[in-house]
């Protein structure tokens, strides 16, 4: 892989003034600024600030219909998803509604499993539904793309409401909606709310929102003794970060909220059983323990088991059973890591079967499928490729039905839904069926099509893509000013929300390079002058010398050892 291009990001010197002055530290100021925020108003992560739920289209008939179901104290079946944001929606959900007043004996769910049924709610997961005899569906996390899953809901006699936040499904430049009862999305044509980047367990946050405020119209309680939905946060907060969605201003306050309550020890018995096992503290939560520790913990279930597991762990009341359950999901996650593993080293003999060599032309996109992969990993797997290489890229795993279940992800200016319609639009027989968004989506095909499948996103990127999109950027936020580099910077930063879309601080500076050595023979560790001082820097995953000058990019994190805190660069590229 080439070095990526190191650029600095531009700070607008009115905005950051204007954050210092409504009270930021003069460095948080520069980071935000940079970032977009424009004034201090962004600076309040206070529930007040968050976008109202009437703005968000459905939400205020998904209220009524929900409100009415509890107070004829109807059965309800969620459809939930295998994955950490669809699992959090379930629980939310869940949880929500007993809030509400629902009976324990009136709320069920289902999960599909990935190998059997595949995603969203087909006519399967509706016959499965049907053994709870529920009087209306509700999926989370997914249901926009399924047209045949509701109609045959329908057929059944039961009403559906679909929350959802992915892209619906097109018909040339029709878009085609499920007949559903009520449809809460963001992305469905007509709806204004602002925050287009919602989570599905966002969407499901807003629509019990609008419940309580439906039955508080309708004298079930008042202000005073309504019941405190913000207790979900904890949940709302996790599945925000681990479905890696753009980290708006209303997503921000969404993560920040959780996050605090998490620190101050209000959480569900299941996040407190996953932090134990992912060994983090969570009087020190971050968005990054979300996305990196107990994100995928979660995820390993609907990846490599049933995330039944994960959704029962998020639902415990019970701190024992929590963390008997969050311990599974460490195990399978150990699991999940190790099959990775094994698959990022067949993916890694494929591409140098189809890569040309050095001298030659790189492709603008990659597709790979080998009948050893994995069909729960093959996302994890792309990501990691795309991430390298720079390029979109899609790795396909056969399914139990025997067609080849693909998973993309992509890069800025290259977007992968959009892309796969194209494809469907010149070659209708290609792709059984697609969805997903614009940075990750997924697709279904036949064996023998899978050749044609890459001719035809081959064709697609040479036409979408241009030199300067194909080189990895990293965007910086220049030299880190001296009297800043200590610990208490550190805790300032990790305080903060950063995530997809608002990237966590990146310096750049100039250092001599010391001394550097392999450890854990992978993981280059540096000793480096950096500004007169001499730093420790260690470069995960990196194993090849650097020059005794460098540009390095960087972030900072506190090496703790025997009770001593150093502050650390971590390496991200030299240029």
């Amino acid at each position: 892989m080439s070095a990526p291009r190191l650029e600095a990001r531009d700070v607008p010197p009115r905005s950051a003034f204007a954050l210092e002055q409504a009270g930021a530290h003069p460095l948080v100021a520069r980071l935000l600024a940079a970032r977009g925020v424009l004034g201090p108003e962004e600076l309040d992560d206070g529930l007040a600030q968050l976008l109202p739920p009437q703005s968000l289209r459905g939400a205020d008939a998904a209220a009524t219909l929900l409100a009415d179901l509890l107070q004829q104290h109807g059965r309800l079946c969620v459809v939930a998803d295998y994955d950490c944001d669809g699992a959090t929606a379930c629980a939310v959900l869940l949880r929500g509604l007993a809030l509400l007043g629902a009976g324990p004996d009136s709320l069920r769910y289902v999960v599909p499993d990935r190998a059997v049924h595949g995603y969203g709610l087909t006519p399967a997961i509706v016959d499965l539904a049907l053994r709870h005899r529920p009087q209306l569906l509700v999926t989370v996390d997914n249901g926009i793309a399924s047209i045949e899953g509701v109609a045959h809901a329908r057929a059944q006699g039961l009403r559906v409401l679909v929350t959802d936040h992915h892209l619906p499904a097109k018909d040339g430049e029709q878009v085609q909606l499920p007949e559903a009862d009520v449809i809460v999305n963001p992305n469905q044509p007509g709806c204004a709310f602002q925050s287009k980047a919602l989570a599905g367990v966002g969407v499901v946050f807003y629509v019990l929102l609008a419940t309580r405020a439906e039955l508080r119209r309708r004298g079930a309680f008042d202000a005073d003794t309504q019941p405190r939905l913000d207790t979900l946060l904890d949940l709302v907060a996790l599945g925000t970060v681990a479905d890696v969605v753009r980290l708006d201003a209303n997503n921000r306050r969404l993560v920040a909220q959780g996050l605090k309550r998490i620190r101050a020890g209000r959480m569900q018995c299941g996040v407190a059983a996953l932090f134990q096992v992912s060994g983090r503290d969570p009087r020190r939560a971050a968005a990054f323990d979300f996305g990196f520790a107990l994100g995928p913990r979660v995820n390993a279930a609907g990846r490599l088991s049933d995330m039944t597991m994960g959704i029962e762990c998020l639902l415990s009341d019970d701190p024992a059973q929590a963390l008997q359950l969050a311990q599974a999901l460490d195990a399978i996650n150990r699991r999940r890591r190790e099959v990775e593993s094994d698959m990022n080293e067949q993916a890694e003999a494929a591409l140098q079967r189809s890569m040309p060599s050095e001298d030659g032309v790189q492709p603008s996109a990659l597709s790979l499928f080998d009948p050893q992969f994995h069909e729960g990993v093959v996302g994890i797997v792309a990501g990691r490729l795309k991430d390298r290489l720079h390029r979109p890229t899609f790795v396909f795993a056969r399914g139990a039905d025997g067609l080849l279940k693909g998973s993309g992800r992509s890069i800025v200016g290259f977007h992968l839904r959009d892309a796969l319609d194209l494809m469907a639009k010149r070659h209708p027989a290609l792709l059984r069926r697609f969805g997903g968004h614009a940075m990750a989506a997924g697709c279904s095909i036949e064996e023998a099509a899978f050749a044609d499948f890459d001719r035809a996103l081959q064709r697609v990127a040479s036409e979408w893509l241009d030199a300067a999109t194909l080189t990895r950027t990293l965007r910086t936020d220049g030299p880190l000013p001296v009297e800043w580099f200590n610990p208490q910077t550190v805790a300032l930063l990790d305080a903060q929300v950063w995530g997809q879309g608002f990237e966590p601080p990146l310096f750049c500076d100039e250092v001599e390079v010391l001394q550097q050595r392999l450890v854990g023979e992978k993981h280059l560790k540096l000793r480096v002058r950096h500004a007169g001082t001499l730093r420790d820097a260690i470069w995960f995953g990196h194993a090849e010398p650097v020059a005794e000058r460098v540009r390095m990019a960087y972030r900072l994190s506190l090496d703790e050892w025997q009770g001593q805190q150093r502050v650390q660069m971590v390496v991200e590229a030299v240029g």
